[in-house]
């Protein structure tokens, strides 16, 4: 495992626990619904039916395709009611990863890791994707995706201070970090609002952005 960040990329301008900035539950989705279903389209096409599917840092929804079911989907995140409101998840747990970034699961149990709009809170990347590919089976897939909306307060200094690309590249590194995983394929779709229209004042939807990658080993 390579230590891509230094101390002061791993920052974030409200250093409190996690866990008190989660601790009320929000029942709202974080990016619109041009991204939520770019990104179920993309679950559809890349998830197996019937597999295990690690959804991580997940709240109150999974925009999991709802005609494809799955074996098992384990959740995590920060905010019990939240992780109890969706109806995707079999079981789940609470967990701050950036204390303990060591997740209760067995080794090779996992077809599948999600991780949507969150992978800029993480402050130890390197130590997370080792636990990622560890939980993973041979074979198993990740998708990593993530627009440009963030807790800004939240998010380490590494991406906040980064542009739209550099956080792609940001993330395609976390992979590059951790033997065994094969090189990651981006999958990049900007607002689908014709120009004109942003011109005239109306706000483009939220850029998409997935990194995916496999474990080869």
């Amino acid at each position: 495992m390579n230590m891509l960040l230094n101390p002061n990329q791993r920052e974030k301008l409200d250093p409190t626990d996690d866990k008190l900035f989660y601790d009320q539950p929000r029942f709202v989705t974080h990016v619109d619904t041009g991204f939520i279903q770019q990104l179920t389209d993309l679950y559809r096409d890349r998830l197996k039916p019937n597999s295990r599917i690690f959804d991580m840092m997940s709240s109150w929804v999974s925009h999991l395709p709802d005609d494809v079911q799955f074996e098992h989907i384990e959740g995590h995140g920060l905010n019990a009611a939240e992780l109890a409101r969706n109806p995707r998840l079999n079981h789940y747990f609470v967990q701050n990863l950036n204390l303990d970034p060591k997740f209760p699961l067995p080794d090779q149990s996992f077809d599948a890791v999600l991780n949507t709009v969150s992978v800029q809170y993480v402050q130890y990347p390197e130590a997370i994707f080792t636990e990622i590919h560890r939980v993973l089976k041979p074979g198993g897939i990740v998708i990593i995706s993530f627009s440009n909306r963030m807790f800004y307060q939240k998010a380490i200094a590494a991406w906040r201070d980064g542009s739209e690309r550099d956080r792609v590249e940001l993330v395609k590194n976390y992979f590059k970090a951790v033997p065994g995983f094969s090189a990651p394929e981006v999958i990049i779709k900007q607002s689908q609002i014709p120009p004109v229209f942003q011109m005239l004042g109306m706000g483009g939807g939220d850029p998409f952005y997935a990194v995916i990658a496999s474990r080869v080993e």
